[in-house]
């Protein structure tokens, strides 16, 4: 299964940008000379993109879903959208914070697509990731918290066609693939000691042996959509990407309910309506930025959010 799985996953055609990076921080005056803006992004419409995190955490107090969804796109609209209509039923909110001191890293060229990221330094360091969609910015991926020392990008997008750091932000999605999907570590894929896709394997191999008499079964994929690199100093790259993870819980045979489901009864309530089931089906969204060495062997994650998206039960 899983070498299918990577068979099919090593088909997908992922997309980065390119160009130089430009930056600032909301609200706060150029004191110098004005910098170079993006030919495909400007910074001014960036810096108005992101005043839409206001918006977004309006909607999200006001279980108003329509306006989540409107304001969101890949793993944001896939975290919005269910989980939304939940919170109607009794699930709580995500807590939001608003966040400021951002500084954006623009594409340097027109391209069809259109993207930009934001580093917002308070109150908590996180990435953002905001596309372009029919016209209007939407929220693609974020907040993304950072863990330990901001890298901050200096030279603009990975190019699509750079044969060494395009190719290696290209196959960090897959990366993180064998390395969630392989137990027995023969991909040779490694994280440092801490790093938090460690936790997250953890986790996954934890969780079937402490929900016993029930059955647990999960499949890790990559989130399809945009993933986007961003050069850093030494010839490293910054890469936000997206997994998904699809949890299978069932009761063991004879029972009529779970005996330790994996998720509370707030989310299945709000999520189905009910406080108990034989069986349940979740689905979680894992938003992942990456730091890759100036090598290019090296992997470690700088930023990690995990939340379920959809819950069904059967």
């Amino acid at each position: 299964m899983r070498r299918r799985l990577l068979a099919l996953i090593l088909g997908l055609s992922m997309m980065t940008g390119c160009g130089a990076r430009s930056d600032t921080r909301v609200g706060a005056p150029e004191t110098g000379p004005p910098r170079e803006a993006s030919a495909g992004v400007e910074l001014a419409e960036a810096t108005e993109a992101f005043t839409l995190l206001r918006r977004l955490d309006d909607a999200w107090r006001d279980r108003d879903c329509a306006t989540v969804e409107s304001l969101t796109t890949w793993a944001e609209k896939a975290l919005g959208g269910r989980a939304c209509e939940a919170t109607r039923n009794g699930r709580p909110a995500p807590a939001r914070k608003s966040y400021n001191e951002a500084e954006f890293y623009l594409p340097g060229v027109a391209e069809p697509d259109r993207w930009f990221v934001a580093l917002a330094r308070e109150p908590d360091p996180a990435y953002f990731l905001f596309l372009q969609e029919d016209g209007e910015w939407r929220l693609g991926a974020g907040p993304i918290p950072i863990r330990g020392e901001i890298r901050e990008p200096t030279e603009g997008a990975v190019p699509t066609d750079d044969p060494g750091a395009g190719v290696k932000a290209r196959l960090v999605p897959q990366r993180y693939l064998a390395y969630l999907t392989d137990p027995a570590g023969v991909s040779g894929v490694t994280f440092p000691k801490g790093d938090p896709v460690r936790e997250l394997f953890d986790d996954l191999v934890r969780r079937p042996p402490s929900v016993r008499p029930d059955r647990l079964t999960a499949d890790v994929r990559l989130l399809v959509g945009p993933q986007r690199a961003l050069l850093l100093p030494g010839g490293g790259a910054l890469v936000i990407h997206a997994l998904e993870i699809e949890h299978r819980q069932r009761a063991r045979q004879g029972r009529s309910f779970l005996a330790r489901p994996i998720y509370g009864r707030a989310d299945l309530r709000g999520f189905t309506g009910r406080t108990r089931a034989a069986e349940l089906t979740g689905t979680e969204i894992v938003l992942v930025a990456t730091e890759i060495a100036g090598g290019g062997s090296k992997l470690t994650t700088t930023g990690l959010r995990r939340g379920l998206a959809t819950l069904t039960t059967g």
